[in-house]
């Protein structure tokens, strides 16, 4: 950072040269930074939750609501009978405490090609697009996001913030930094290409669902 900030001062300093003028005083450089515009961010007036998952179900995407993280097992499970699945689960590390059932055989490493369903927990979830952003690393691989059929994302709702850009700032606040990759899902994976005909599915998992803990 303090490299860019040295070459943007050379930069400048050239062109007031150039110019015949000297450097700018603090309250001229802090007048012009208070003029440089702000994203504009879509007003509404209604609650973040209802909201995000009102936009996360527009796009075939589900949500359930729990009182707490230890009911979030119960959940995965009720889901996955509900689907006929295997029992089995790729799950990130970051929710290996909660107690899975017995009876499913679950690893907290990459989904491979034959997973039918993977777990992981959300970095926040974005009210204005009804989305969740997810961040690679062990507690949560970026294979879960793609490779199997079925996808469960826990998110906490006291982490759904209002916009992209609160978003960007709660993923750059986190104690083990910036991510390698960052995936912002808003429901199953879809295209159109084939006869423009909706497919789910196209590119990564055919049913995305929540589990919204709080």
């Amino acid at each position: 950072m303090n490299v860019r900030r040295h070459a943007r001062e050379d930069v400048l300093q050239s062109v007031r040269s150039a110019l015949g003028r000297g450097p700018l005083d603090g309250a001229e450089v802090a007048a012009l930074d208070a003029r440089v515009p702000q994203h504009t961010r879509p007003a509404h007036d209604e609650d973040l939750v209802a909201r995000f998952m009102r936009k996360f179900e527009s796009r075939a995407g589900t949500v359930e609501r729990v009182a707490s993280l230890d009911r979030v097992p119960a959940a995965v499970e009720a889901y996955r009978a509900a689907n006929a699945l295997p029992e089995r689960a790729a799950v990130g590390a970051g929710l290996k405490g909660l107690a899975w059932p017995e009876s499913w055989l679950i690893h907290f490493e990459a989904a491979g090609i034959t997973e039918a369903l993977a777990v992981s927990p959300a970095v926040c979830g974005i009210a204005e697009t009804g989305s969740v952003m997810l961040a690679s690393g062990p507690d949560s691989p970026t294979t879960h996001n793609f490779v199997p059929d079925d996808h469960v994302v826990v998110l906490e709702a006291g982490r759904i913030v209002d916009h992209f850009e609160d978003a960007w700032a709660v993923l750059r606040a986190r104690p083990q930094g910036m991510p390698r990759a960052t995936n912002i899902i808003s429901g199953p994976s879809r295209t159109a290409d084939v006869e423009q005909t909706i497919q789910l599915g196209a590119h990564g998992p055919r049913r995305v669902h929540v589990i919204l803990v709080g």
